[in-house]
């Protein structure tokens, strides 16, 4: 049975429509602007694998409003990264980045969107975190770092090399991934995670148009 729709409750869509979309667009520029603060951690990781909250606002978006804002927010900032910034390696750090940040927050998201409660939250998190760093590892492996060899001039020696100054006895590129681009990807994952929790209350009325 259809239920008649009343001008009210049309109208009522369109309030909620018009707020998921301010929301987005704040929290794409947001995220657009957190991508340029990137902190390196050379005993760590090599410097040129660099430390960003910028799927923060994404992963909010993901939670208040469902997975596919959260991806559109993904989106959004990397186009606006690239229409201001440019890019250096013909696109593929960009999709490299909206790749890692839609899976992290279709997963976050769609779990809990099932399961919206505090647990759900976090398994969802972690499956986020999880899914992101493993499919960083395929993605740096065939993607990322060939792009490096021909966008920057790193021989793979070099590349190697980088993560040999931290730990000698790595000695293949996969190897290297497994190590330290893995955990890295997770711990980044989860830092965002933190940070999500620890704001989220605060920013519910705005995020949920709430007064």
């Amino acid at each position: 049975m259809k239920t008649a729709t009343t001008p009210l409750s049309g109208q009522r869509r369109g309030r909620l429509s018009v707020r998921s979309l301010a929301v987005t667009a704040m929290l794409s520029a947001v995220a657009f602007v957190l991508m340029f603060i990137e902190i390196p951690i050379p005993m760590l990781i090599p410097s040129f694998v660099k430390m960003d909250i910028s799927d923060l606002p994404a992963l909010l978006g993901a939670f208040s409003l469902g997975p596919v804002y959260g991806i559109v927010i993904e989106l959004l900032k990397n186009l606006l990264h690239i229409i201001f910034k440019g890019t250096s390696s013909a696109f593929v750090g960009e999709l490299f980045n909206f790749t890692m940040g839609a899976v992290f927050c279709l997963a976050a998201g769609l779990i809990y969107h099932f399961k919206k409660d505090r647990k759900g939250a976090v398994i969802g998190s972690l499956v986020g975190c999880a899914v992101m760093a493993v499919l960083s590892v395929p993605f740096n492996y065939f993607l990322v770092y060939p792009a490096y060899e021909v966008f920057y001039g790193m021989p793979m020696e070099a590349i190697i090399g980088a993560y040999q100054v931290i730990l000698p006895s790595v000695d293949n590129l996969l190897e290297c991934l497994m190590i330290f681009n893995l955990p890295f990807t997770f711990c980044k994952g989860l830092i965002d995670a933190i940070i999500c929790f620890l704001i989220y209350k605060p920013l519910s009325p705005l995020l949920h148009g709430q007064k």
